[in-house]
């Protein structure tokens, strides 16, 4: 069994992932906002990274065409990783949000953009069709995603994606979506720090409907896309030694305990971290371990929503 096998695996529609995955935003530097990028390591070593993260079982890798920095495309590194990898590797870009070649932010897209991002992404990842397509959404109070998602619907009838899902979304949009196409993931901000989808019931709404739930800033929390920091959390240090486990790993698997259909997509540069973080899959919290974790540090104020 493959590392990344051993916290089990799920299925997004008809392809089944194990639940530890990767994502790729950090492959063009340390984030996409301007607080927070960073050198992006050489194309070789990204390359080298991903092809230790296949070998390592994983199956499952989270991107977007606005993943990309002045020297780097996520989608362009996992096109060349992919192009010299031979089994199967799922993965799920998002569309929605708008960057122009610059880099600078645009409107988001609307639902007659929608194909051109869906084309871009087929360019820059060689692909005929796209294994999952994720409507992000900027605002997740937005009233209503039928347009939207309804065009992709649209795109999946017409061959170009296999399988829809949601990001930055709440239960109405589930809702709504599912009335139009089957939704395969929810992909939204979740973490020990910011549990606010399991304070809206999205958690388990995607549990009763069969949807995996993906968080994304899992191991950061509140910190996001910025840079690690020493973990201060002394719930996760005492669960952390307990384990002889590092904090990133009791974060992973906290939520990993949380459902099988809540999967991991953490990000790293560090070959060291993606093994650690791999292996999480593997870490078993006990009931009293998962109490001590207890109830979310709540925040202040809550964070913006670009991921």
């Amino acid at each position: 069994m493959s590392a990344a096998a051993t916290a089990g695996t799920w299925k997004l529609g008809d392809l089944e992932v194990n639940r530890i995955g990767y994502g790729a935003m950090r492959l063009t530097g340390n984030g996409m906002m301007g607080n927070s990028d960073g050198t992006p390591i050489d194309r070789d070593t990204a390359v080298g990274l991903l092809h230790s993260a296949f070998e390592h079982g994983v199956n499952h890798i989270d991107t977007a065409s606005f993943y990309f920095s002045p020297l780097r495309s996520a989608n362009e590194l996992i096109n060349r990783a992919l192009s010299t990898w031979h089994r199967d590797v799922v993965v799920v870009t998002k569309v929605g949000p708008a960057r122009d070649p610059s880099g600078e932010w645009a409107t988001a897209a609307r639902p007659d953009q929608l194909r051109g991002q869906v084309e871009e992404n087929l360019r820059q990842l060689g692909r005929d069709h796209l294994d999952v397509v994720n409507l992000r959404c900027n605002d997740p109070n937005t009233a209503t995603i039928a347009e939207h998602f309804g065009a992709l619907a649209e795109l999946r009838q017409a061959g170009l994606i296999r399988h829809l899902g949601l990001s930055n979304v709440g239960p109405k949009h589930v809702t709504e979506a599912l009335t139009i196409a089957p939704v395969v993931c929810v992909q939204n901000h979740y973490s020990l720090e910011w549990r606010r989808a399991d304070e809206l019931g999205l958690v388990d709404l995607c549990r009763e409907r069969g949807i995996a739930f993906v968080p994304y800033f899992a191991v950061s929390g509140l910190r996001r896309e910025a840079a690690a920091v020493q973990e201060h959390d002394a719930r996760v240090h005492s669960v952390a030694r307990a384990h002889n486990a590092t904090s990133a790993q009791v974060r992973l698997a906290w939520t990993l305990h949380r459902g099988p259909h809540v999967l991991a997509i953490p990000g790293t540069t560090n070959p060291a971290h993606l093994a650690e973080n791999v292996a999480a899959g593997g870490l078993r919290l006990t009931e009293e371990e998962l109490a001590v974790l207890g109830e979310p540090v709540s925040p202040a104020t809550s964070p913006r929503t670009q991921g």
